[in-house]
């Protein structure tokens, strides 16, 4: 007997990977949602997908209950994810999702869209997965940044409400966080910044610094006269990105505003 093909649509909390699952809805009946769980989401990401779910009537299964960041950072020796070391989407997003969807037929939908050049989840070539086929269907159909809101907004869904002063979605101490947006979570959550902060070490004897954030630690970052510099840089670009384009939502000038100041491309899986 022929196996069933399984379809399946990750969910990172974000609009895009949101907007699909809205889409395919009634396209796909029996399509399957999952979120690999850190356990250092926002509270907004959480509550997201509770709205959501209700939505899409039927359960997105969360991966990693019971193996979370923490335990990954035991296992490599508190050793804190980078760009360069990143240990953190393989072992708490890339694998999880491998194991979930087994050795069977898949199709996995992902959300990139029309007017984006990227690629999404590839086996690496060391991988033994060769049974999931990736699916675009925002690609195919033509959908768009623009398409995106309007299907969230038509649909009764809107957007997380951490996209008033964050872009993506993802752990809350992710190392790709612009400065502005660390501010934020010292102002949205001064205890997940708190908790953010305890992770970051320093070595007397080597002086070596282990911090989130690129140049400073967050300690540095959160001193009044810092935090009120970040502040002012970044509405300064804002008030500029909305003289050019005014009318727009504060997501779409933040995006803006953050994508100029993007040096590296961040982990797709996580952010969408």
């Amino acid at each position: 007997m022929e196996q069933k093909i399984r379809h399946i649509l990750g969910l990172s909390g974000g609009k895009d990977s949101s907007a699909l699952a809205v889409y395919m809805r009634d396209r796909v009946p029996e399509m399957e949602y999952f979120f690999s769980d850190t356990g250092k989401e926002l509270p907004e990401t959480y509550e997201f997908l509770d709205r959501l779910e209700a939505f899409l009537g039927k359960p997105i299964a969360r991966l990693n209950m019971d193996r979370d960041f923490d335990h990954w950072l035991t296992l490599y020796g508190n050793l804190l994810p980078s760009s360069q070391v990143r240990w953190c989407t393989y072992n708490l997003k890339i694998k999880p999702f491998e194991e979930y969807v087994g050795t069977g037929k898949a199709y996995h939908y992902i959300a990139i869209r029309a007017d984006e050049d990227r690629v999404g989840y590839k086996p690496p070539k060391t991988s033994s997965v060769r049974n999931i086929e990736p699916k675009y269907p925002f690609k195919e159909d033509g959908i768009t940044k623009a398409d995106v809101y309007r299907i969230l907004e038509e649909n009764g869904i809107g957007l997380p409400t951490y996209y008033d002063w964050r872009t993506r979605s993802g752990c809350y101490f992710c190392f790709f966080q612009r400065k502005s947006e660390w501010v934020g979570l010292l102002e949205k959550h001064p205890e997940l910044f708190e908790l953010a902060k305890s992770y970051e070490k320093f070595n007397p004897e080597t002086g070596e610094r282990f911090t989130w954030s690129q140049g400073e630690s967050l300690e540095e970052l959160s001193h009044p006269e810092r935090v009120a510099e970040i502040k002012a840089r970044a509405e300064q670009a804002m008030a500029s990105k909305k003289t050019v384009k005014p009318n727009r939502r504060l997501i779409e000038i933040l995006t803006d505003v953050h994508d100029d100041e993007d040096d590296e491309e961040p982990c797709l899986i996580c952010h969408k």
